[in-house]
């Protein structure tokens, strides 16, 4: 398979939210002639217009490592940027590094901060990185016996990867006890719960901190808000996000600095240390407890829907950032920032997280609205039009000199989309967008 490639030419990994802001933002970086998607979604294929490259999606697979490897050989793919997490802890660096391509994102060592909690919580540790107190387990009888002299309540978390859902908050001893059993006895989550971390449940409200990273140097990006749960007033199930703010008004300067200071800085030193040096975006999920932050979790990529929010505000070459990350060389004053805020809102399909149809026609996508952005979360095309494909379904985002304007723009863009029992939160950014 070839297509018109040249050596501007950029491949994103991946097929949903996430992977569409940054294709969108990636084919208006001056350096980049072409941006390829795969696999893609409905939402990421156009044609060249002013500033802006053309994209393509390609029907490969995520975790397809070799078609992957292959179609950026035929295509002279100048630059790969992974969304997910399991191509990276399934070593899709590593291969494309072997093959000579340039990648951005961690090796398969690296990704160890996100594919292991417990590797996640031993490095902070290790490290002096402030986090939640915890124990690691791999005999049930041990883990129950922690959390019986615990004393507190707690939160239950499956070692590997579960697609966000191997995460138990516990009130009481018999809530914990409960979560233990379905982890490790019942395998709920597979192989991922082999191990699981106990940890103190912290109180307070989160915020995620992202940083473009080449193994030495970083450059944050501005804090972002994601918000969990599915219904308004932080009501409801857990979810992959129901939408997210950026910059957060209550984090001030003070507070990045500590934040580059205590997480990021030591992070990107111990990996170095350790032998693993750490190139791509370190997401540090952040608690802003009573008595300081807390490093919830690490993410070894972009975050989803929290991407959707930070894009818009990017300023610059993309591609210049994300190559120089790879190369080793990034130069943290070249990253730069527009002024103002961005909110992304999630248009949801009905009874998402749980059950939901598919094959929705969705209707109002080609409105145009100045400073937005639809980014196709879970769409398909059938007989010409595009369809419902997951229960995340769009990702409305709106920008603006403040939030409140970044919030109308939103969702005065979502009045303009409709689908069958489509839903979303009315209050993204009007909360603190706590899961815990």
């Amino acid at each position: 398979m070839t297509l018109t490639g040249n050596k501007n030419t950029v491949l994103v990994v991946g097929n949903g939210g996430r992977e569409h802001a940054l294709a969108w933002a990636l084919a208006r970086s001056a350096s980049v002639g072409q941006v390829i998607v795969a696999a893609g979604n409905a939402g990421t294929q156009w044609e060249a217009s002013a500033g802006v490259a053309p994209c393509q999606r390609v029907a490969i697979a995520p975790d397809d490592i070799d078609g992957l490897v292959t179609l950026a050989q035929d295509n002279a793919v100048a630059l790969t940027v992974v969304g997910p997490e399991d191509p990276l802890v399934n070593g899709i660096v590593d291969r494309f590094t072997a093959a000579d391509l340039t990648i951005f994102g961690p090796t398969a060592g690296a990704a160890q901060l996100e594919a292991s909690k417990a590797f996640s919580k031993a490095f902070m540790e290790r490290h002096g990185i402030p986090t939640a107190a915890y124990g690691a387990f791999t005999d049930l009888d041990e883990a129950r016996a922690f959390v019986a002299s615990f004393g507190r309540p707690l939160v239950v978390k499956a070692d590997g990867l579960a697609e966000g859902k191997g995460v138990i908050m516990c009130e009481t001893v018999a809530d914990a006890d409960a979560a233990l059993l379905q982890m490790m006895q019942d395998r709920a989550f597979g192989a991922a719960g082999d191990q699981v971390v106990i940890e103190e449940r912290l109180t307070g409200v989160e915020a995620s901190a992202l940083a473009f990273c080449d193994g030495e140097r970083f450059a944050l990006m501005p804090i972002a808000r994601d918000h969990k749960r599915a219904l308004d007033g932080d009501q409801g199930l857990n979810t992959g996000g129901m939408g997210a703010v950026c910059p957060v008004p209550d984090v001030d300067a003070a507070l990045i600095r500590m934040i580059e200071e205590t997480v990021v800085r030591p992070t990107l030193d111990g990996m170095r240390a350790e032998g693993l040096p750490y190139k791509g975006v370190l997401y540090a999920g952040l608690m802003l407890t009573p008595d300081g932050l807390r490093v919830l979790e690490f993410n070894c990529r972009f975050g989803d829907p929290e991407t959707e929010a930070i894009m818009p505000l990017f300023d610059g070459d993309l591609a210049a950032v994300l190559m120089a990350c790879a190369h080793g060389q990034l130069d943290p004053a070249a990253v730069r920032w527009q002024a103002g805020a961005c909110a992304s809102v999630i248009v949801a399909s009905g009874g998402y997280p749980l059950a939901y149809a598919k094959g929705l026609p969705i209707s109002g996508l080609a409105i145009e609205q100045p400073q937005t952005a639809i980014f196709h979360a879970g769409t398909t095309e059938q007989d010409g039009h595009v369809v419902t494909a997951r229960g995340r379904v769009l990702a409305v985002s709106g920008w603006g000199h403040d939030l409140d304007t970044a919030l109308a723009r939103a969702y005065a863009r979502i009045e303009t989309i409709h689908f069958e029992d489509m839903f979303y939160r009315h209050d993204i950014g009007r909360t603190v967008g706590s899961s815990q």
